[in-house]
């Protein structure tokens, strides 16, 4: 067993290694720059934490939260590990512990915030440090032209180049463009070693659905999951109040959150979104990165992400501990209309607009997808994949037909109104509909009055938004989003080229969706009582939930169901410390019985050693009056019988030294035997 899987077991309680972090920890141990691309959810953390514990001297790990850092310091101190965090939000006590622990060589990892590279006396504090390893998370905010820019990240090159230190970087979000920017910035002229461990979230189910009544839309998909930690997305802060309002009077725990909140009520939702089951956030995009929750069982948009990025690293946020979980999105030609029109009018050179509608178009191709959405959005970042079975049009493939006639006609009717309209003045000169605004100008003289009856308004409008999808047409905010055709629309409209499209995509809302069970039907009433002792337990540290144990661990004790110490020591997360604080706890839920064990025989609990034990125990039992059962009593302490079972060979001689002669004479023989046969 290597050094680092043994640290995995004993420290954060694993028995193996997710695909590509082995490798990653290697490499980072090994003190190679590595820039590693990994799903969220994927195991990020671990792979900078196992080597900080290896390698000598302290990790700096920076990253982009307070909130983040103090829940990782929280859980990596609830392991065991030597851990902390200097940030603006510390204590007086916190800080001192930190400087302490760093003065005494006990710190292994320290968390900081990139803001603070700015300040000369915390550069020069890291001068002075055991500094061994720079880990960045979130490295995709080095990159200017991202939806999560923070300007401090560019100074870790900088820091890199005064320590002579080697970098780790992490990201879940990067596309080829971002990975060279990181590269540039963060590694200078050295090419890191990069692990592209893929973007696929298998657990995550995909599904995006056009607008019809979003607030009816949102409130039904929460409440076919009542009870489970959820985050909706909104575009405004108004939405997000009104929206939290709604869902809190229909029963719901909820709450919202934004930009525009007094900074305490903002840490006030995030202490308790981390702390509390099933609690439902309603927020801007304000509440996003560093939320390191790993139950979210689903993540709803109520209106159309800015681009295939920002979509991917919000929903990410769902089902981090690997259990399903849900995603829906909702969109219509308002929101793609707006997202154009923020480009647009933006300040970014012509270039990065360009590369903005690239972005705005895939995830635009993504809502409007004609087949499985798993491979198409994998297809955005460069990787191949088979249809998923785990979207809504892998449950349920859209319909598709011809739809060049209708488009043609569409963009005749824009070309012939000199793409001035928007598209409901559009739909009506398509439509035959006598407005006062078609008789004003006379388009019902147009040939193309009329010409589109075979479809309703509805159709029409779902022609226009696919239209937008495809990047077709685009609203011009110099004629206040008058719908004008792009170079692509050009083949279609000679007849050189055909367009398929979805069938009318706007459908009724599933009043109650199918929802994936985290557990079958006669687990769950364990899966329950132990969720409340987590959350009784929680409360009392004043730590987020998730901290105790992640759904995970919950999950497979509910349905392993150990009836030992030993056979918890087994489940997924429950390492040593945490074996020894909580697992009496959780085990009495299990069995029903209160669990008595000598505190040296729970410190070998899950070893090899504890059954060792065990049998010294017994045979101690039946020698305690002696062979013939009349002699004085006589036995060992447990401290002694520990030592006893952690002897690897049987070496009479050193039995003696443990226990006294008086005892190796009663009990030599027979400890020894069981010794041989465990060696």
């Amino acid at each position: 067993m290597t050094q680092a899987t043994a640290l995995l077991r004993d420290v954060f309680g694993f028995d193996a290694f997710r695909p590509g972090q082995e490798e990653i920890v290697d490499a980072v141990t090994n003190g190679r720059d590595v820039l590693a691309i990994m799903p969220t959810g994927g195991g990020k953390s671990l792979c900078f934490q196992l080597p900080a514990l290896i390698r000598s001297g302290i990790t700096v790990v920076i990253s982009p939260l307070i909130a983040l850092m103090r829940d990782q310091v929280r859980a990596l101190q609830e392991a065991g590990v030597c851990a902390g965090a200097l940030t603006s939000a510390n204590t007086p006590e916190e800080s001192d512990a930190v400087w302490d622990a760093m003065a005494q060589g006990r710190l292994k990892l320290l968390y900081i915030a990139p803001e603070r590279l700015a300040s000369s006396a915390a550069l020069a504090m890291l001068r002075r440090a055991d500094i061994s390893l720079l880990a960045v998370d979130e490295a995709h905010c080095v990159s200017q032209w991202g939806h999560d820019f923070r300007p401090d990240y560019l100074r870790i090159g900088e820091l890199r180049r005064a320590l002579d230190v080697p970098v780790a970087a992490f990201t879940a979000t990067a596309d080829s463009e971002t990975q060279q920017e990181i590269k540039a910035k963060l590694f200078g002229d050295v090419e890191p070693l990069t692990f592209l461990r893929g973007f696929d979230r298998p657990n995550l189910h995909l599904a995006f659905v056009v607008k019809d009544g979003p607030r009816r839309q949102i409130m039904d998909f929460a409440g076919a999951r009542r009870g489970l930690s959820g985050i909706v997305y909104c575009g405004t802060r108004a939405k997000t109040e009104a929206l939290a309002r709604a869902l809190s009077e229909d029963g719901h725990a909820a709450c919202h959150y934004h930009g525009g909140m007094d900074a305490d009520d903002r840490r006030e939702v995030e202490a308790r979104f981390q702390r509390e089951d099933g609690l439902i956030v309603v927020a801007t995009v304000a509440f996003g990165m560093g939320i390191d929750k790993p139950d979210i069982r689903w993540v709803a948009h109520a209106d159309l992400p800015k681009s295939i990025e920002a979509y991917y690293q919000e929903i990410g946020r769902a089902g981090r501990d690997g259990a399903p979980a849900e995603t829906l999105t909702l969109f219509g030609p308002d929101d793609i209309r707006l997202r154009r029109s923020q480009i647009d009018e933006g300040l970014a050179p012509p270039e990065r607009r360009m590369a903005d509608h690239a972005r705005l178009n895939a995830l635009l191709g993504l809502a409007e997808s004609l087949g499985c959405r798993r491979k198409t959005l994998l297809g955005y970042f460069g990787e191949e994949s088979q249809p998923c079975g785990n979207c809504d049009l892998c449950d349920t493939p859209a319909p598709i037909f011809d739809g060049t006639t209708a488009v043609r006609k569409a963009l005749s009717a824009i070309l012939r109104t000199d793409e001035s309209f928007g598209a409901g003045h559009l739909i009506d000169i398509l439509t035959g509909t006598l407005t006062d605004k078609v008789r004003a100008r006379r388009h019902d003289d147009l040939p193309t009055f009329g010409v589109g009856t075979e479809y309703d308004r509805r159709q029409w409008q779902a022609i226009f938004r696919q239209m937008l999808g495809r990047d077709l047409v685009r609203p011009d905010p110099a004629r206040h989003g008058a719908l004008r055709m792009t170079e692509a629309a050009r083949p279609i409209l000679r007849g050189e080229d055909s367009i398929s499209l979805r069938q009318d995509t706007v459908r009724k809302a599933d009043r109650r969706p199918a929802v994936r069970q985290l557990v079958n039907e006669e687990d769950a009433p364990l899966l329950s009582a132990l969720k409340a002792k987590r959350r009784a337990l929680a409360e009392a540290a004043k730590v987020p939930a998730y901290v105790i144990f992640n759904d995970k661990t919950l999950i497979e004790m509910a349905e392993t169901r150990p009836d030992s110490l030993d056979a918890m020591a087994r489940v997924n997360g429950v390492g040593n410390k945490k074996l020894e604080r909580y697992g009496r706890e959780f085990l009495e839920v299990i069995t029903g019985e209160a669990v008595a064990l000598h505190p040296k025989r729970r410190a070998l609990a899950g070893q090899d050693r504890g059954s060792v034990y065990d049998r010294l125990m017994a045979a101690q039992t039946e020698l305690l009056r002696g062979p013939e059962g009349i002699d004085k009593p006589l036995s060992c302490s447990a401290a002694q019988l520990a030592k006893v079972a952690r002897m690897r060979r049987a070496d009479e001689g050193a039995l003696v030294s443990l226990i006294g002669e008086r005892r190796a004479e009663r009990f030599g023989p027979a400890f020894l035997e069981i010794l041989l046969q465990a060696s």
